[in-house]
This record gives C-alpha cells, structure tokens and sequence, in this order.
C-alpha cells in the first residue's frame, strides 16, 4: 500500500481458512454462555476467537476469518500490535492501577500530552480521560454546560452517541438502544442532518444544510440558550453518513459567534481512520472539544476528551474523573498505538483502503441498481442497499450479503438507522492482498444476492 507495507509482520498467516463453524468448541462456549450472560448482550458472529493479528480472527476451532470490522473501528493497528503488546507487558510488571486521582503517574500525562499535540488547532488545550466513548461524551456535555452556563445541547438525525443515560438522548436510533430505557435526559434537542443520499432536495449545498438546521435553533431554542452543538463529522452507527462539504464548517463558525460549544465525536472515525488523524481535519474545522475512544488504545479501555483550555479549566477540582479514568496499562497501550501510526503512516493506509473499496464497490455501482450509494472517508467505507431501482432501504438484503460473507470467511458489520448500510472498517493494518481478497467475496456475495 505504501513504502511501509513491506516493515509489517504478522505472527498468524494472513489467509481465511474456513472449516466447520461453528465448530464444536464454539457451540460449547455459546452454551456456556446462555447459561451465564444476559440475554440483552448480542453478538452477530457465531464464533469465539482465540487470536488475532493483522487482518485476521482466528475461532477457538482454527477457522481463520478475514476481519473487515476491527471490534467496531477499535483494532485499527490490529489486534495484536507488537508495539501495544510490548507496552502493556511492561506496563502490567509495575503497577495496573492506582487512580489518577489518588496517585497519579507520567503515562496519564504522557498521552494528555500527545492528544492536545494531535488534535486540530494551535491553541492552549487540556485533556481528560475516561473508559468509553459514552463516557468522554457525557463529560464533554458537562464540561460545555459549566463552562456556558448554558442547559440546551443539539445533536442530529442519525446520531450516534452512547448506551448511558444521557448519551441514549443523543442517539437517534430507538431499537436496541433506547427502547424501554427512558425517561431521558432532558434539554436535549435533534435537528436535521446533511444526508446527502437522502436529501429531499438533492442539490441542497452543505452550507444550506447547516442553514437549515441554524434556522431551526434559532427558532425552536434560541442561540443564547444553547451550550453545546455534538456531532459526528462522520456518522457511525447511523450509516457512515458523511455530510456535505460545508455542512460541518458552517456549524461550527455559528457555534463560535454565539457562544456556543462545538464538540466533535471522534469516537468512531478518529485515529487515522479515515485517512487523517481525525475526520474534521478534512475540512479544516478546529472543534472547541473533541472526544475520543475505539482507536486511540490499540484496544485497551480508554477515551479522551480534549479540547480549549478555558473550557476544561472552567470545571472545579473534583468535578471531572473517575476511578478507572486514564488506567496507567490503557494509557501505555495508547502511546504505543499512536507510535504504530506514526510510524506505518497508517493515514496514508487508510486512504489506499479507501480507494481500493471505493474502486470496487463504485463500478459494482454502475452495474447493480440495488447499490444506493457507496460513500465513506479512509477506511471508514460504506454501501447503502435499496429496493433495486429505488431509494428504499434493503435491509433483508443488506443481512443476506453480511450472512453470505461471513460462511465464506469475512467478517463485516451492518449499521443504519434503516438496518440497510453495510460498514467497512478493516484494521489500517490488514495487507493488501488480504483486503482484495475480502472484497472479491463481498462482491460475490452482492451479485449472489441482488
């Protein structure tokens, strides 16, 4: 993919390899686990791994799959990244936690350092660190209301945001996420987002589109009330929406001429994802918070919110952390990923799996009407299935391609607020061959089922 292709090695052959599955010990696990874990846990795939490394998953019964999902955007220097191993090894003979609150310790520091290097802007920043996205997001709410002194918070159609509370009344999507969970957080206000695929006015600019939604807070809140505006520069679990050019800047130069807060959820498309360290980066956005989880920690626990200095300083002692907050082997596993993509230039890797789908899947476009849309920034990819010679979500279809793909060894996953939008999210990681290889199946399994 690029001049540093050939520095990658992988301790487990990256080739799929599939046998019976789900073979007997699989079976024994998932009856193990019946018996055990609640039922509102769900996993799409049917298997349970043993190892993992580069683009592979490798099943406690020695089927090998191709892994176009990274645990959801969190592997995206693999799953077994040398540098992560190698870190969190020599962090656990130390110590695994003593609270950065009680005790504190360079690692915290260390990475704190990093993300207010990384994340976009010149300006004085601060950083804080949680466990999970929801998490870094919950807190950036915070942050914005005691900074503003404002209650009202805006998030979009299609946005996805967290299983807490108040993370639930940011999210869009009722089931499974909110369904029987409410009463929600109040002050919580959704407004229109730019879907380009699905605009009723299908040459509505970017800049309009923020207008329109601008329009709306002024009118249904009004702009001295609102603290914060939170937004997925590229929406994940509502479909991998990428707003129109100008959509983003737009808000954000609103948000800024009225006091306003500008948070950017990161949590999915940040860490090299889409081809830049984080998605606003493409359009030049300097967001006053951004949050941060899945990639920032080579699969460790950790999240992040960053952002203007006055804006986190505003909050009194006490007011932000946790007990698990920024644990010293997370943070450890952080420096070392952040290492890995600095080093592997895994931007410009993303980018090449970027072009290599879009190459695909956009002539396999020109060929089958039942693909809507094929969008998507880096290695954060994704085809929108339809009725054939419409824009009406397919989501049967879009199960029967991710059912196919997975009995001939790929795994990939499915989102959208109709269930009819198929994600790919390879690790940066994955060899060139290997992807091909993948998409060669996903092909096969849209012409099998179109």
């Amino acid at each position: 993919m690029t001049a540093t292709t050939t520095e990658l090695s992988y301790r487990l052959e990256q080739k799929r390899n599939i046998g019976e599955f789900p073979g007997p010990k699989s079976l024994e696990l998932a009856a193990r686990r019946d018996a055990v874990v609640a039922g509102g846990v769900a996993s799409s795939v049917p298997v349970y791994i043993a190892d993992g490394d580069g683009g592979i998953i490798k099943d406690v019964d020695g089927n090998s799959f191709i892994d176009l999902g990274s645990g959801i955007a969190v592997t995206s220097v693999g799953a077994s990244a040398p540098a992560v191993v190698a870190a969190v090894q020599e962090a656990v003979q130390h110590f695994t936690h003593t609270c950065f609150m009680v005790t504190p310790y360079e690692g915290y520091v260390a990475v704190a350092e990093k993300l207010n290097e990384l994340t976009p802007g010149d300006h004085e920043k601060r950083s804080v660190l949680f466990n999970s996205g929801a998490e870094a997001v919950e807190n950036a709410i915070k942050i914005a209301r005691k900074a503003t002194g404002r209650n009202a918070v805006v998030a979009f159609d299609h946005a996805y945001h967290g299983r807490t509370n108040l993370t639930m009344a940011l999210t869009a999507k009722a089931m499974p996420y909110k369904s029987g969970f409410g009463p929600f957080a109040s002050d919580i206000y959704r407004l229109p987002m730019s879907y380009p695929y699905r605009e009723e006015n299908p040459e509505i600019t970017g800049t309009e589109a923020a207008q329109r939604a601008i329009l709306a807070i002024e009118k249904q809140i009004g702009g001295s009330e609102v603290a914060a505006i939170i937004i997925e520069p590229i929406q994940g679990e509502g479909g991998f929406i990428v707003p129109a050019e100008g959509f983003l800047p737009t808000l954000a130069a609103w948000a800024k001429e009225n006091g306003v807060v500008f948070i950017a959820d990161e949590v999915q498309a940040g860490f090299c994802r889409t081809g830049k360290w984080f998605a606003v980066d493409h359009e030049g956005v300097v967001p006053d918070l951004i949050t941060m989880a899945k990639g920032i920690a080579g699969g460790m626990p950790l999240s992040a919110v960053t952002g203007r200095a006055e804006l986190l300083n505003a909050v009194h002692g006490g007011g932000l952390g946790g007990t698990y907050g920024g644990n010293p082997v997370a943070c450890a596993a952080a420096l070392a990923a952040i290492e890995t993509m600095e080093q592997f230039d895994l931007n410009a890797r993303a980018e090449r799996i970027g072009q290599l789908i879009q190459d695909r899947m956009n002539s396999l476009a020109g060929e089958l009407s039942v693909i809507g849309d094929v969008r998507g920034r880096g290695a954060m990819q994704a085809i929108e299935l339809v009725v054939a010679g419409s824009k009406e979500p397919n989501a049967a279809l879009t199960k029967a391609i991710a059912d196919y793909c997975l009995a001939q060894g790929v795994i990939i996953l499915t989102c959208g607020t109709y269930g009819n939008v198929i994600r790919l999210l390879p690790p940066l990681t994955i060899g060139e061959d290997l992807l091909n290889d993948a998409l060669d199946v996903l092909e096969a399994a849209i012409r099998a089922n179109a």
